[in-house]
């Protein structure tokens, strides 16, 4: 801008200074001119008395002294006389406008410029009262002659001119712009400018309080969207049409802590699934896959978005799904095991009825066959109540908590499995301390009858069962240990599985259904406790539960 306003300045003062100069120029060619016709005018007038009143004679008297020159031409164009050139050697001078006009009107006048305009010569005729003309012309240095003869000075005058209209433009783009870059564009109202300038500073304001609701508006979007992004489980990715990552959340960062996050889609992830779900997003079709990472199993949904032209976005989720695809491979577990289960004592039943409906059990046998088809049914009832039970457990559903002393709950339990002790050749102890814990007391004696039970059904002979009560640190706590088997380590963490058995030969002799430990584990979560398990192969097992402090 500064470099056009100069310009424009600088040329204005140019063409200025050329006009100015091409009108002095004329003016003074002008005046120059009219001095030149007005005395010639005298002149003519003068020298006509005087030839009329001396004739010819006294005109050749005045040419001899004449600076200028005289002519006289006759009615036919034909030079009679001449001051500086012989008249017979002249042409005929007719067709002189000058000559012609003064044959005509009486009085004539012309100018002409020579070939190089550096000299003007004026024409003045009258015709005399013979018809005869008589003309008296001067040549003088025309304005443009002793313009080129001043040349010099003048090309001194027009560099001086040049340079003084190069500074004056100069200062006057510094004064123009100066309030124009001194303008504050965000608080343009505040400006000491031009009074021009008003309406566009108001418009500047205008606008700027609009962009800056705008600037906000969208700050607080983002805000938003950053804030819901980075609360999600799921990973979020945004994709450009050329497979650039726009965007990653928290849950991606933490997902792919080790890859970028940022450039293409192929620097966050080399996983094949991952790769062929973007890229066929990427094509325009939306694609889902699966991806298992570090032991863990997502799933993978990606969304094309139109671009421009044929171009295509795209949006991908990631979604862990590994504790679903557990709980599915759980459940399918589940049902086959219950349906093992049931299966074994239906069979059994069936079996000893179907030989005592055909006659083939001797009398005196059929009662041991209806003892063992009352011990398969009671078996079956059994595990039929313990599925219930942990589904119960497995709803969540909210049952009334009351206070529960333990050191009494756990001696009802050992008066209803001492019998069960005495058959196995096991001592039951009960030791500890009262205490007290908020919760269900029907789910809390289950829990400990499972865990004793095992106990005892997983003890040596002559072993011993010790249920404990009492607080650790504050925290209120029941343990059972036994100086059974024991487990060994890789199947400790899943002995709380449901249908999960350490020795299945072992728990077929047993008679356990495999869903004890599992009322446990689902028991412990509703109450908030906490299980430890601690087991050594051949020297037994202690299991402790953790309460929380009873208000």
């Amino acid at each position: 801008m500064r470099k056009r306003v100069f310009s424009s300045i600088f040329l204005t003062a140019l063409v200025t200074l050329a006009v100015t100069v091409s009108l002095l120029l004329m003016a003074v060619h002008s005046g120059l001119s009219q001095d030149l016709r007005e005395r010639l005018s005298e002149e003519c007038n003068y020298i006509a008395a005087a030839a009329v009143s001396g004739e010819q004679q006294e005109l050749q008297h005045i040419g001899s002294v004449y600076a200028d020159r005289i002519t006289l031409v006759d009615t036919d164009g034909t030079v009679l006389y001449d001051n500086k050139s012989d008249a017979a050697q002249m042409e005929n001078h007719a067709s002189r406008p000058e000559i012609a006009e003064a044959l005509e009107k009486g009085v004539g006048e012309s100018s002409r410029l020579s070939d190089t305009l550096a000299e003007q010569t004026a024409y003045y005729a009258i015709r005399l009262a013979d018809g005869t003309v008589l003309r008296v012309s001067s040549t003088a240095d025309s304005a443009f002659g002793a313009l080129s003869s001043a040349s010099p000075w003048i090309v001194l005058i027009v560099l001086l001119a040049l340079l003084v209209a190069a500074l004056l433009a100069s200062w006057l783009t510094h004064v123009f712009l100066e309030p124009i870059v001194a303008l504050d564009l965000h608080e343009p109202l505040k400006n000491d400018a031009y009074d021009e300038l008003s309406p566009l500073l108001h418009r500047m304001d205008k606008q700027n309080r609009k962009i800056e609701s705008q600037l906000g508006e969208l700050k607080r979007r983002q805000a938003e969207f950053d804030d819901i992004t980075a609360r999600m489980d799921e990973g979020l990715v945004l994709f450009s049409a050329a497979g650039d990552i726009l965007f990653a959340n928290r849950a991606v960062r933490v997902l792919f802590p080790n890859d970028s996050a940022a450039g293409g889609y192929m620097t966050l992830c080399r996983d094949a699934e991952y790769i062929r779900v973007v890229e066929r997003a990427l094509s325009g079709k939306s694609a889902h896959g699966r991806m298992e990472k570090d032991g863990r199993v997502y799933a993978l949904t990606a969304s094309s978005v139109a671009g421009a032209g044929q171009s295509h976005a795209a949006v991908l989720f990631v979604v862990d799904v590994t504790e679903r695809e557990q709980a599915e491979r759980q459940r399918q577990e589940f049902t086959a095991n219950v349906s093992h289960e049931l299966k074994t004592p239906l069979t059994s039943i069936m079996g000893f009825a179907e030989i005592i409906e055909n006659g083939i059990v001797r009398a005196e046998d059929i009662g041991r066959f209806a003892g063992k088809i009352r011990g398969e049914a009671l078996r079956l009832l059994t595990l039929i109540e313990d599925i219930i039970r942990l589904s119960q457990l497995d709803e969540g559903l909210s049952v009334p908590f009351e206070p529960v002393e333990l050191s009494a709950l756990c001696g009802t339990v050992c008066d209803r499995l001492a019998h069960k002790a005495a058959a196995h050749k096991i001592t039951l102890h009960l030791t500890g301390k009262p205490v007290t814990v908020s919760g269900e007391r029907r789910t809390l004696e289950q829990m400990v009858f499972n865990l004793a039970d095992n106990a005892i059904a997983y003890n040596k002979p002559h072993g011993t069962v010790t249920i404990q009560t009492g607080e650790e640190n504050g925290v209120p706590f029941v343990r059972v240990s036994d100086t059974g088997i024991g487990i060994a380590p890789a199947d400790q963490p899943r002995v709380f599985e449901r249908f999960y058995r350490v020795d299945k030969s072992h728990s077929k002799q047993t008679g356990g259904t495999g869903l004890g430990l599992s009322i446990v584990k689902h028991g412990a979560a509703l109450h908030h406790a906490q299980i430890d398990l601690h087991s050594t192969l051949g020297q037994g097992t202690e299991i402790t539960l953790r309460f929380p402090k009873a208000d």
